[in-house]
């Protein structure tokens, strides 16, 4: 409404409200007390005096036009619906009741699009938008303080995580321990294997967020373990214990399965949680750049298993004795296609997911002996 009204002021007098940040604030306040009236009647008018050097600002708002200017409003008010059911894992037709609190369901375009949504089922009126929250405080203090009271008694409440938790992984990954609206408390874990050969370190990053990329997301903190037995790539295992409790603090344990050797840190909601506000964005900006992350993931997947293809094929070679087993020239077209990957795979680290996925395709042809074929049935000629 304010930006409609900005521009109407412009077309008739060609002169620009928006550096005039009082004007914008008496005008903020006109267009929401107009919102408040189309809720009762079909029509009402934006009148404001001197609005902007000396001139005075009258413009008329019916319902109709109220409900157009801001019907895109109105469209997430369903599609935060939406997300809310199929977080929940529930279809409307498991809904009971269709409650209207918050000060926006007084709007009846709002309440005829969900009344629409389930169906021409009734809406519930019974609770003061404006109480809404001041009730939903006093049942949460009432059950966190222990009262008896009857009226409470019943009622279950249940924290859920905002955004999924999990650890950067090869490829800037985000690897996710505890998803998205998990109930609290909980705990999950993962393992994670070493990367490297010899690799005595793992260190792992904590996120918080939905995007594919970890980087992308909000970082909580880090936790590091070394003492790691040396072996070949895969070959040690790190598990990683995600534990949430009662009020919201966040455990994080890295511990060395063949040892036991174990690291902890502990975040609370005081230290580096995000608002409701920036959880909000974080959501939005996953579903904003679904595609990308979809695509990113993939890509870095397709690197990934090119890179262990490769680490595979050149360690069956030195563990089979290849040299001995298979004719020069199948050997020597092997080692080209090993040497021709590794090189390509050094210089094209940005490539997309399907030339990654057609030299791991080739080099897997090439080298499909070594990698089909178990060290019994190695005795081949030509």
């Amino acid at each position: 409404m304010v930006d409609h009204c900005v521009l109407e002021f412009k077309r008739r007098w060609n002169k620009d409200l928006t550096g005039n940040q009082r004007a914008l604030g008496r005008l903020r306040f006109a267009c929401e007390k107009a919102k408040r009236i189309l809720s009762c009647t079909t029509q009402t008018s934006v009148e404001l005096d001197c609005l902007h050097e000396g001139i005075g600002f009258s413009l008329k708002f019916t319902r109709d036009k109220f409900e157009d200017l801001n019907m895109g409003s109105f469209n997430k008010c369903i599609e935060t619906l939406e997300t809310c059911l199929s977080d929940a894992k529930m279809k409307k037709s498991c809904v009971d009741k269709v409650i209207l609190v918050g000060g926006s369901t007084r709007i009846p375009k709002v309440q005829h699009m969900l009344q629409e949504y389930f169906d021409g089922r009734e809406l519930c009126k019974s609770v003061n938008p404006d109480e809404a929250v001041a009730y939903g405080a006093a049942v949460l203090a009432a059950k966190v303080s222990g009262s008896g009271d009857k009226s409470v008694q019943d009622v279950l409440l249940l924290d859920v995580t905002p955004l999924s938790l999990g650890v950067d992984i090869i490829g800037d990954i985000l690897s996710v321990v505890i998803p998205r609206n998990t109930l609290i408390p909980t705990s999950n874990a993962k393992s994670y294997y070493t990367t490297k050969d010899n690799q005595s370190t793992l260190n792992f990053k904590v996120f918080q967020g939905e995007r594919s990329r970890a980087t992308d997301n909000h970082l909580l903190g880090n936790i590091r373990i070394t003492g790691l037995p040396l072996a070949p790539r895969g070959g040690s295992s790190v598990m990683v214990c995600f534990e949430i409790d009662t009020n919201g603090i966040l455990t994080v344990t890295a511990a060395i399965i063949s040892t036991g050797k174990m690291e902890k840190v502990v975040i609370s909601n005081e230290n580096g949680r995000l608002t409701k506000d920036e959880i909000e964005k974080m959501v939005n900006d996953a579903e904003k750049y679904k595609l990308e992350d979809q695509e990113f993931k993939k890509k870095a997947d397709a690197y990934n298993a090119l890179e262990d293809c490769l680490y595979k094929v050149k360690n069956k070679i030195k563990e089979y004795n290849i040299k001995t087993r298979v004719h020069p020239e199948i050997l020597k077209e092997m080692e080209k296609a090993i040497a021709e990957t590794t090189k390509w795979l050094k210089d094209n680290q940005a490539a997309p997911f399907v030339e990654l996925h057609l030299m791991k395709v080739h080099l897997e042809f090439v080298c499909k002996l070594l990698l089909g074929l178990k060290l019994g049935l190695l005795n081949i000629g030509v």
